[in-house]
């Protein structure tokens, strides 16, 4: 509650401060209220909305099953192995999903530290052993206690309300300069203007890539925060044994081209590390050793 408070508290600090610049520039004040509105309803809307069902989603999205009654010890161990961390950390127990994909994956999702999923894929449990399971399912419960999914989602939130604000603000002010003209009866025929939504596409467009800058900028933070929370939960050791798992697994697809191989590796050009979710496999390794960020 306190990180949703802050967060809204900055995104409101910012339209507020962006308000009093633009009064004193003397752009209409009224407009600029009506646009932050329907720009914070835009912005934000889409992302809660995504937290709200991000179970729901992912589940239809993976095909995956929640283990509710184990049918095997596997499954078993799966569950006790939870149970023990989420204590550790002091969440209620996630629940746990397994999905048909030869991929070694797992990820976090859910609206809260106490109604979350942790899903992971059959590849990963035939490529990987216990302890190195153990780990990742850890690296997991970590990105769920640190609420790792509800700051994402609020960052994206303001970044998608000052992105939509800015760029209206901007095409304002351009129209205005270009038309040479600031009446009202006129600003209105300028918005409703084909120019007037080319503009503000196009700086919606390039002010959303800044923005996911900053948002794939977090998510590489966050990777390794999650790693030293699983090496605090189940050992240093476990952990870069599981990335150096992952990372022999990987490593063979650095030639393909796709972008999810770029993230696994670490290995796309300087340019396309700015868009990468997760850091490389090899500075995730080095920091654990470092004991960087714990």
């Amino acid at each position: 509650m306190i990180r949703i408070i802050l967060f809204l508290l900055t995104n409101l600090s910012v339209i507020f401060i962006l308000n009093i610049f633009l009064k004193i520039i003397g752009i209409n004040i009224g407009k600029i209220y009506f646009i932050t509105i329907i720009s914070s309803i835009l912005g934000f809307s889409s992302s809660l909305i995504s937290l709200l069902l991000s179970k729901w989603i992912a589940l239809k999205t993976i095909n995956g099953k929640i283990i509710k009654t184990p049918k095997n010890n596997f499954e078993n161990w799966i569950l006790n192995t939870i149970k023990k961390q989420a204590k550790k950390v002091n969440i209620k127990i996630p629940q746990i999903a397994i999905y048909k994909s030869l991929d070694i994956n797992a990820f976090a999702t859910g609206p809260s530290k106490n109604n979350s999923l942790i899903a992971i894929s059959y590849g990963l449990i035939k490529n990987m052993n216990k302890e190195e399971i153990e780990a990742v399912l850890a690296h997991e419960i970590s990105h769920i206690s640190n609420g790792d999914m509800v700051t994402m989602t609020l960052i994206q939130g303001v970044l998608n309300t000052i992105v939509i604000l800015f760029s209206k603000i901007i095409t304002q002010i351009f129209s205005n300069n270009l038309f040479n003209n600031n009446k009202e009866e006129n600003i209105n025929i300028k918005e409703n203007s084909f120019l007037y939504y080319i503009i503000s596409s196009f700086l919606e467009f390039t002010l959303g890539i800044l923005a996911s800058i900053i948002i794939m900028w977090f998510s590489r933070y966050r990777e390794f925060y999650a790693d030293s929370g699983s090496a605090k939960i189940v050992g240093c050791n476990k952990m870069i044994s599981a990335l150096k798992t992952l990372q022999i697994h990987h490593e063979p697809k650095e030639l393909n081209n796709s972008i999810s191989n770029f993230c696994i590796n670490g290995k796309s050009k300087k340019i396309f590390n700015l868009f990468l979710s997760h850091p490389s496999l090899k500075k995730r390794i080095s920091a654990l050793y470092k004991k960087k960020y714990f």
